[in-house]
């Protein structure tokens, strides 16, 4: 027996306790109510003579004590181990885990995140409003009485249709809504941006899809005329396409502006015939006197400006995208090129 203490003893100075389990293990072992090691030995001293029973029961409460102050030094070591890592409970033996590949914004995020930053280091607040509206905010105010042919234009999703109790629920087909919605609560000057995701019934194609986002901007004071309009366009399109960028206006027309006109930027391209050619960016234009009585500004006294902007389309110009469904497809061969 005094050899079989004498092996025990090796054995539970040689265990390793790196680990919260194999601390668990170790006092099971050695430890354990019912078949721990040491323990068993104390059921077995009975087996001894008298005369070596008190110098074995010796060995044996050495033995425990043993086993005790090695099981309390790697509890210290392992709670120490946590309290360095700032994870209590960690277990160091396990393996790795590599690091999650860091993210990036969607390069539609990126554009809409650029031109509203770009707005507001020209002085316009940022406004959101919500994508269900009622007919008066998205048409009626906006010039857009019901028989309108523009009408035609936005072919809508409407979420309940007009009727003799209800002028109707959709989704909206632009972000004008928004501008209504702060003119009839702020008086002028108001100088805002609006971006946000609207939605049109179109065929799904290449160049075109059933939602797609706007940023539209807004001001309105006393003295606004079309020359500060296109400063503050030629401004936008030079932070987002270079200071050399040529562009034009080209008359063109909406029912809440008067006069209206879309913008062109030239885009260099040696293959075609002409160097180039002309892309549409945006449509503008002055504010219509009937959109201004609409919502109580006096059109006699104060005029203003819009512009409004399809993010999808400044994003395919600035990055060569030819197909907007792609911006939409969540692949992430395509994405994390961005």
């Amino acid at each position: 027996m005094q050899q079989h203490i004498d092996a025990i003893l090796r054995d539970l100075e040689s265990d390793a306790l790196d680990s919260p389990r194999a601390v668990e293990e170790y006092k099971n072992k050695y430890l354990g109510r019912k078949n721990g090691v040491v323990t068993h030995l104390f059921t077995r001293l009975k087996e001894a003579s008298p005369e070596e029973r008190r110098a074995l029961g010796q060995r044996v409460n050495a033995l425990k004590q043993a086993a005790e102050a090695r099981l309390a030094e790697a509890e210290a070591a392992l709670a120490g181990q946590a309290a360095r890592t700032g994870a209590a409970g960690l277990d160091l033996t396990l393996p790795g885990r590599a690091p999650a590949p860091a993210g990036s914004l969607h390069p539609l995020s990126q554009t809409l995140e650029d031109i509203k930053g770009i707005f507001e280091r020209l002085g316009f607040a940022v406004e959101e409003g919500p994508e269900i509206e009622d007919d008066w905010h998205n048409f009626s105010a906006l010039n857009f009485p019901p028989d309108h042919p523009a009408r035609d234009m936005q072919d809508t999703f409407f979420l309940e249709a007009p009727s003799a109790a209800s002028e109707g629920v959709l989704l909206r087909t632009h972000t004008s809504p928004v501008q209504i919605r702060v003119m009839e609560r702020q008086a002028p000057p108001v100088r805002v941006i609006v971006p946000g995701r609207v939605y049109r019934n179109e065929a799904i194609s290449y160049k075109s899809f059933c939602l797609f986002h706007q940023v539209e901007g807004l001001y309105v004071d006393e003295g606004v005329t079309f020359a500060d309009l296109k400063e503050i366009i030629h401004l936008f399109a030079a932070a987002v396409f270079g200071a050399d960028v040529r562009m034009r206006f080209r008359p063109s027309f909406f029912p809440f502006t008067e006069p209206s006109a879309e913008v062109d930027i030239w885009g260099p391209n040696p293959a075609l015939p002409e160097g180039g050619r002309w892309m549409e960016i945006m449509g503008c234009g002055m504010v219509d006197p009937n959109v201004l009585s609409a919502v109580g500004i006096d059109p006699e006294r104060y005029t203003g400006y819009a512009f409004g902007m399809g993010v999808e389309r400044i994003t395919m110009l600035r990055y060569g995208i030819d197909d907007i469904r792609v911006l939409y497809e969540n692949d992430v061969r395509f994405l994390e090129q961005f």
